[in-house]
């Protein structure tokens, strides 16, 4: 094996990690990028994952839109599988309590509005996925052509919430102002499939 003169981490250490540094030497503010994915996964699994939960049961009378739902609901849950790994690799971790970790979240929770309308949850669920798409493109911004392993799982994050802000803007159109704004969905194979950011089913589908 080669000498590498840009060796950081001494042989045999391991209190540093290579997959750390290289990214650092290449501009990324990792501490920074550390509280935003604990931020993120905040907002994808306390956010809105069991808020959407919650969204989806007040539903009723919509089984079309509550599988959409429940749709988005899944993938934001294998969207916090995915990241709480990478959250490791750069040396972080997710606080030791839910309370402190959710009021930590990227995003306002989704909460059930007062009156639960169908209008209403519509709403909520688009502007949710609004501050997903503001809070994952300043991630793709930060780490693109520095860190390709954050980018990439950014990057399919932010394919989905993309596709779910237009499913719901396609509900929400027709449901209040009785307009057709199509979004292009099509019915995943199975609930939660999550095209983009799941590779193969998690150990708990």
């Amino acid at each position: 094996m080669m000498a590498d003169k840009k060796q950081v981490v001494k042989y045999g250490d391991v209190s540093q990690r290579v997959g750390v540094e290289v990214i650092r030497a290449r501009g990324v503010d990792v501490e920074k990028l550390i509280k935003m994915l604990v931020a993120n996964a905040a907002a994808e699994f306390a956010s809105t994952y069991y808020y959407y939960t919650i969204l989806r049961m007040h539903l009723a009378g919509h089984e079309d839109y509550k599988e959409i739902c429940e749709d988005a609901r899944l993938e934001d849950r294998a969207h916090w599988e995915l990241i709480v790994p990478r959250i490791y690799e750069l040396g972080g971790e997710l606080p030791n309590d839910l309370k402190a970790f959710h009021d930590q979240a990227g995003c306002v929770a989704a909460k059930l509005p007062d009156p639960p309308t169908t209008v209403n949850i519509l709403t909520l669920l688009l502007e949710s996925e609004r501050c997903a798409i503001r809070s994952w493109i300043e991630i793709c911004d930060m780490t693109f052509g520095k860190d390709p392993r954050t980018y990439d799982m950014a990057s399919r994050i932010l394919n989905e919430e993309i596709e779910h802000e237009a499913w719901f803007i396609e509900l929400l159109a027709h449901e209040r102002d009785g307009k057709t704004i199509p979004s292009g969905h099509f019915r995943r194979g199975t609930p939660g499939e999550a095209p983009y950011s799941k590779n193969a089913g998690f150990y708990n589908p």
